[in-house]
């Protein structure tokens, strides 16, 4: 298998008269945590909806395992590389329901697989969505992103809205998923998050990529600042 998942090659964003992204080229290996950091507006998350064309590049290519994403159905391709967004959105009205919303075959035993692998234990199955706490929706949602077996995780700021015990829960479920080689790309403020997770950390400024590296060498995790509990950096 290719070691490498996304290769962007030259990606240049443009959205009115604004410069999203500028002449980007980076790998994104394959069974790893990518760490997207920069300060706010630097492009990250545009960079990770492009893995899944929820964003075109306006030149430029990017590809997955070797073939450009605009030869892939883009309904495929986001169930192989799926989307898990900042802020938790159940969409049933019980868990085992949202779980099941795009694989809607699975049996109770995989349900409970899925929510163990998460860590919530098997009575949430049955407990009503609007029950949770924010920790607990997250997990739910990641749960929800496994049943479609993804090769790859987009995960945008996904702790970044919740009290820090449930972002602590929810980095401990997304380090599980990495110990298992789940291919995660995960867009972050926050430094020691990165240092905790990633094994290569991609720095974004002004749209451009200026370093790229393991954690340890990547000098802006040396300035960066965890965010607030109202989600600004």
């Amino acid at each position: 298998m290719d070691p490498v998942a996304f290769r962007l090659r030259d990606v240049t964003v443009r959205k009115n008269d604004a410069v999203l992204l500028s002449a980007v080229t980076v790998d994104l290996r394959v069974g790893e945590c990518t760490a997207l950091v920069g300060p706010s507006g630097a492009g990250k998350s545009t960079l990770l909806r492009l893995l899944n064309r929820f964003q075109e590049p306006t030149s430029g290519q990017v590809e997955y395992h070797g073939e450009p994403l605009t030869s892939l159905d883009v309904l495929s391709l986001r169930r192989r590389a799926v989307l898990v967004a900042q802020r938790p959105t159940l969409l049933a009205k019980t868990v085992a329901a949202d779980v099941r919303f795009g694989a809607t075959d699975l049996t109770d035993a995989a349900v409970t697989h899925l929510l163990v692998r998460v860590g919530l234990d098997a009575s949430f199955a049955t407990r009503e969505a609007t029950t949770l706490s924010g920790g607990e929706a997250q997990r739910v949602c990641l749960a929800r992103a496994l049943a479609l077996d993804p090769q790859v995780l987009l995960l945008d700021e996904p702790t970044s809205s919740l009290d820090a015990a449930s972002a602590g829960a929810v980095e401990d479920t997304i380090a599980r998923l990495i110990a298992d080689n789940l291919t995660v790309i995960l867009v972050s403020h926050d430094g020691n998050q990165a240092r905790r997770l990633a094994k290569t950390v991609v720095v974004l400024d002004g749209g451009r990529v200026v370093d790229v590296g393991p954690p340890n060498s990547v000098a802006y995790l040396d300035i960066a600042r965890p965010i607030d509990e109202a989600g600004e950096a």
